[in-house]
């Protein structure tokens, strides 16, 4: 017992009068040991030099002690693991992950694996999978459905799906958006984004219910394309929405990405925001409060979605049923869409 290197688990929980199970927990900081149980165990391990041999631990288990956050991009986007809501939502996901003592294995959909089942779980690479959007109907994410794989998705519902999602209420994002635009006296709106994805579809038909509401033609709105980057926002500005001006008053922008990008092309072009062309976004990424104009959006809480995420998953792999859970939204109002204060 007084050799530091000869201390084994066994000893360790021994010391401090627990079983090995419960040591090992609370070695890996599980929340689910109090407290005082984890900070006693962790002291005497200190106390001895006693490191945990992951690789012992995993045989022993049969788990890797990792969980895979899968990216479902699609093959044409040019959005990127670096885009900031994503790195947001991810932030918050290692963070939960590693409170409950699991590592995280960052990967994106467009590597061609067929069965991320296989590729992950059959290999032993992770215990279970986070998959951030569904794509354009990703029939991975269906396949998966299928398996006992446990599995849990943040994107958007449509209400018929076999497994849980977590995601804000888009459409009520997307109302809200609008709402605030025709509040400003905007009354020729573009929508940008591209509604092949669940997410988007929902904020746009938020948008298309508040002008319904308002009594706005549907010939009003223009729904334009755009891919989930500012480079795109910029472009497509350019290239189709100048020739609206001047009955353009209004953008309602799919992310705040996309809407900087817009801005950026308006404001080149010497056009007022919002006393021209009201404009607002969607996710509330750290930057949009402090470009210039600041930027109105719809705030998504990413802290309350990653910590579903990881609890809902933990919940499915200890074999229980998890839950599918829509999340709040908030309009946040800034300097690039209020005319009325």
């Amino acid at each position: 017992m007084n050799d530091k290197k000869m201390m084994t688990l066994a000893d360790i929980a021994k010391l401090a009068g627990v079983s090995e199970s419960t040591a090992s927990r609370a070695l890996r900081n599980n929340p689910v040991i109090n407290q005082t149980t984890r900070e006693k165990v962790q002291q005497i391990a200190a106390e001895y030099q006693f490191k945990v041999n992951a690789t012992a631990r995993n045989l022993r288990t049969q788990k890797s002690y990792t969980i895979a956050v899968i990216i479902a991009f699609d093959a044409k986007t040019q959005q990127s693991v670096s885009d900031p809501f994503l790195l947001e939502l991810l932030g918050v996901i290692a963070d939960e992950l590693s409170q409950h003592g699991y590592d995280m294995l960052l990967s994106t959909s467009k590597r061609d694996d067929k069965d991320w089942g296989s590729y992950f779980l059959d290999s032993k690479r992770a215990d279970g999978l986070i998959i951030i959007g569904q794509g354009e109907h990703d029939p991975r994410v269906e396949a998966l459905a299928q398996t006992q794989v446990p599995f849990v998705v943040w994107g958007g519902r449509s209400g018929d799906e076999p497994y849980p999602i977590i995601g804000s209420d888009n459409r009520q994002g997307g109302r809200l958006a609008a709402e605030h635009l025709l509040a400003q006296g905007c009354r020729q709106l573009v929508f940008l984004g591209d509604i092949r994805h669940n997410e988007i579809e929902q904020r746009h038909l938020g948008m298309l219910d508040a002008c319904q509401a308002a009594g706005i033609a549907s010939d009003a709105v223009q729904q334009l394309s755009c891919d989930f980057t500012a480079q795109d926002g910029y472009l497509k500005t350019q290239q189709h929405l100048f020739a609206r001006l001047p009955e353009l008053d209004g953008i309602f922008a799919a992310s705040d990405a996309i809407a900087m990008g817009a801005m950026k092309a308006l404001l080149e072009h010497d056009i007022a925001i919002p006393q021209q062309v009201a404009l607002i976004g969607f996710d509330d990424i750290a930057m949009s409060a402090y470009c210039t104009p600041s930027l109105s959006t719809v705030k998504q809480n990413t802290q309350s979605g990653g910590k579903a995420l990881v609890n809902q998953l933990l919940t499915r792999m200890q074999g229980q049923q998890p839950l599918s859970e829509q999340l709040a939204v908030k309009l946040l109002c800034r300097q690039s869409s209020l005319r009325r204060l």
